[in-house]
């Protein structure tokens, strides 16, 4: 057996997974893995990327470079122009980013899963906003996991103007399977934001990334500021950008996980199954008809 197969065998036994990623000081090994990641010293890069290759499947083939001066430009890296085709066809809300389906469905008298038979309140992801958990009573949601060697950059779903972003420091949990499972309402107990997204036609859609443990870093285009563990405020956030369908809104820092709210009358496409790899651009929800 490899040694990266031996690593492998052992981070998938739970208990100890649920260790090394939850148990330790989460916020200081957060903090200085941002600060790591920064440094441009070729041997530290190298040695970063390297370890990082041991733990995950990582794939530079689509990279716009494969040429980094750290380890954060890897993480945050640019796909080769026309690597992610976006859906045309204008019925189609595209997926914001590659990822792994998660839980999906209808939210059901205001909860929605996280892992089976962990359910969770939309008003305590949503900050308590009334306002905007009622547009979302009777939608759906899917969640879209990011695992640490994916493109970590997400993208408008469709034509849309963000007329909002709201802010919510947190902790940083890991949003593994393996956390997701014992950890009850981890994602709103985790650093995330709340981007509201107005399409052409009226429907409200609401992008909501999830920070983790290693990544509670969030960039936006359309708010000049970084989101991250030391940012206190304000907790809303101005905005007030065009985007066309495809278009980067911004990125994580590291791997994590967004959770998308459709209103009612905006349906989940057909065929979508946990556990799925889906990439930006791909076929995501349905507008009505109409």
């Amino acid at each position: 057996m490899t040694v990266r197969g031996a690593i492998a065998r052992i981070a998938q036994q739970e208990d100890l997974n649920f260790l090394l990623t939850n148990r330790l000081p989460r916020r200081w090994l957060t903090l200085l893995m941002g600060r790591l990641s920064r440094i441009e010293q070729p041997l530290v890069r190298d040695a970063c990327i390297a370890l990082w290759r041991m733990f995950s499947d990582l794939d530079l083939s689509e990279s716009r470079t494969t040429r980094f001066r750290s380890l954060h430009e890897c993480f945050t890296r640019q796909l080769k122009p026309g690597a992610r085709p976006v859906d045309a066809d204008p019925q189609v809300v595209v997926s914001p980013c590659d990822g792994i389906v998660g839980e999906f469905g209808a939210i059901e008298r205001g909860q929605l899963l996280q892992a089976k038979g962990f359910p969770y309140e939309l008003a305590d992801l949503l900050g308590g906003d009334a306002e905007l958990v009622a547009r979302y009573l009777e939608g759906s949601f899917v969640t879209l996991r990011l695992r640490s060697c994916m493109y970590h950059r997400f993208h408008a779903p469709y034509d849309c103007r963000i007329e909002q972003v709201t802010y919510l420091s947190g902790d940083t949990w890991n949003v593994n399977p393996i956390a997701l499972r014992r950890i009850e309402s981890l994602f709103c107990k985790n650093e995330r934001a709340i981007i509201r997204c107005r399409l052409p036609g009226g429907e409200l859609l609401t992008l909501v990334p999830v920070a983790a443990i290693l990544v509670a870093s969030i960039r936006l285009h359309c708010a000049d500021v970084l989101l991250h563990l030391r940012y206190r405020g304000p907790n809303d956030i101005p905005c007030d950008a065009e985007l066309e369908k495809g278009e980067e809104m911004g990125w994580f820092q590291h791997g994590s996980t967004i959770i998308a709210f459709a209103p009612p009358g905006v349906s989940l496409c057909a065929g979508l199954k946990r556990g799925d790899l889906i990439r930006m651009g791909e076929p995501l929800l349905k507008l009505a008809d109409p």
